[in-house]
């Protein structure tokens, strides 16, 4: 053999440049299964099952097209434990002149990779992950010497870079570079009404097996399987993709923050977990949407938004990544180490924000923006969770999570713990928040506006406990003037009356009765 190519479960690309050179009858291709067990905990059920299966359809797309392909499954005895170990026994058996990966998502991961290599005397190619838009050389030149990383400037680059939403003359179509203002409403008293919530993909024998799988291999694996309805080919992805502009971008830019009970979906794509398996071409996905607005089919304020997500926001955070890798994973800026509570396992709590959002996430692995860092975060940077066991549970959790773009999002944009590296301020808010974007509250026992007594939001308690312990660590922030004023005008008697109910919070959350 000449060549052996590893493809990783999050490498699913028909068309990468790591299989431009292959020659089926030399080379071949080497997959496992092994990698379902890469983080701290247990990975969800959803996404498990939909990292075999869509790793098992492209396996036999590549044995269709003549090519060699050795791979571990999930039964295998023997099993390798990881992607790095089952390398190491693929050199051994078939002593390749050089191996061949696309740069992984995960630092660690590619050093393991690399040492294996060496530590057999083979050569490691590491190409580039084409698949992203912006490369690692082009973010680092835009960050040097930026005292901040802003997502609004780098977006604008892409947006002349890649002419998406630009005219001739380079200026933003629409006269503006973001129409975020326009993209907070919540819904009325009614609800959001009826909207198409995509596509569900018949399971073919493959997606039947590895659905299977999971539920006789890791039976105790957090989630539900249930409702299982990601896309696992391209082909599925592209219909998702296809029935996202028909029926939900038009409405996706006014109510991209609205949050409803029962409602996870709503007006949101879902393709990133496609995206990030590599499933779906992003600039296909941006095409796609800009054509919505040229054709008239969708206002720019929802084409827009939605292109940031994709253009702006999933490259920014790639590029941090990689730029603070990897000693990013580990900041935790605000010494925050409480445990996660066990109710982010189960949604088990009084707290019908938290409750119904990480419900949706047993159910579905998914919950859109919104609920992920003004739910979900907000509460682990309110009480102090521990940065690492939050975003250990987020990649664990979300089908749509690898460390590439969990650990910005977690551990910088909902908890801060990267002291500001990826927002210029934490995202802190009340119950008040929640309650105005969401029904949630309308049906909780606990009361947004209050801070003190049996019934105050936890969310409001810990909120101002919250700024109250950080006045020093944020008083040169001008972003944080006015909250730290409000802070401040209460007495030292109120102050008091919020940190006793904090600790009646934080108690209640230990014995698991909040």
């Amino acid at each position: 053999m000449r060549d052996l190519i590893l493809l990783l479960r999050d490498q699913l690309d028909r068309n990468a440049s790591v299989l431009d050179a292959l020659e089926p009858e030399r080379d071949a291709v080497a997959m496992t299964e092994a990698d379902v067990n890469r983080g701290h905990y247990p990975e969800h059920k959803q996404q498990r099952a939909l990292g075999l299966a869509a790793m098992r359809h492209f396996r036999d797309d590549l044995r269709e097209r003549g090519v060699t392909v050795y791979y571990e499954s999930i039964d295998a005895e023997n099993r390798s434990d990881g992607a790095a170990e089952f390398l190491r026994h693929q050199i051994k058996a078939h002593r390749p002149e050089q191996v061949h990966i696309t740069e992984p998502g995960r630092y660690a991961l590619l050093e393991r990779i690399e040492q294996v290599c060496d530590d057999a005397g083979v050569e490691c190619v590491v190409q580039a992950d084409d698949h992203f838009l912006v490369t690692h050389e082009t973010f680092e030149q835009w960050a040097e010497g930026r005292k901040e990383l802003t997502l609004e400037y780098f977006y604008r680059e892409q947006r002349r870079a890649y002419d998406v939403l630009v005219t001739d003359a380079g200026n933003p179509v629409g006269g503006d570079w973001n129409f975020d203002d326009e993209n907070r409403e919540a819904f009325g008293a009614d609800g959001p009404g009826m909207i198409p919530e995509g596509p569900t993909f018949e399971r073919d024998a493959t997606t039947r097996d590895a659905i299977r799988d999971v539920k006789t291999h890791f039976p105790n694996a957090p989630g539900q399987l249930d409702d299982f309805r990601w896309p696992v080919t391209p082909a599925q992805a592209q219909t998702a993709l296809d029935d996202f502009i028909e029926h939900r971008l038009p409405q996706f830019g006014t109510y991209q923050d609205a949050m409803w009970t029962g409602r996870p979906f709503l007006y949101h794509s879902r393709l990133s977990a496609a995206l990030n398996l590599k499933l779906l071409d992003p600039m296909t996905v941006i095409r796609a949407a800009e054509q919505a607005y040229h054709d008239d089919h969708a206002p720019i304020n929802a084409v827009e938004g939605f292109i940031r997500q994709v253009l702006g926001w999933r490259e920014f955070v790639r590029g941090v990544y990689w730029l603070h890798a990897p000693a990013y994973t580990k900041r935790n800026a605000l010494d925050a180490t409480a445990d996660l509570p066990d109710f982010y396992w189960t949604g088990d709590t009084d707290m019908r924000c938290l409750q119904e959002c990480v419900g949706q996430v047993v159910e579905h692995g998914y919950t859109h923006h919104i609920p992920r860092l003004m739910v979900i975060g907000l509460f682990g940077l309110l009480y102090g969770i521990d940065p690492q066991q939050m975003n250990a549970w987020h990649e664990a959790m979300y089908v749509d999570a690898w460390e590439w773009v969990s650990t910005p999002n977690m551990i910088g944009m909902a908890l801060y713990a990267d002291g500001g590296t990826v927002g210029t301020k934490p995202y802190t808010a009340s119950g008040k928040y929640i309650n105005r974007m969401s029904n949630y509250c309308s049906h909780c026992r606990y009361n947004p506006d209050e801070a003190t007594g049996d019934d105050a939001c936890p969310f409001t308690s810990l909120y101002w406990d919250f700024l109250d312990r950080h006045q020093d660590h944020f008083s040169d922030n001008r972003r944080m003037n006015f909250q730290l004023a409000n802070v401040r005008r209460k007495s030292d008697d109120e102050l008091q009356a919020i940190a006793e109910r904090v600790d009646e919070v934080r108690a209640m959350v230990e014995a698991g009765d909040v």
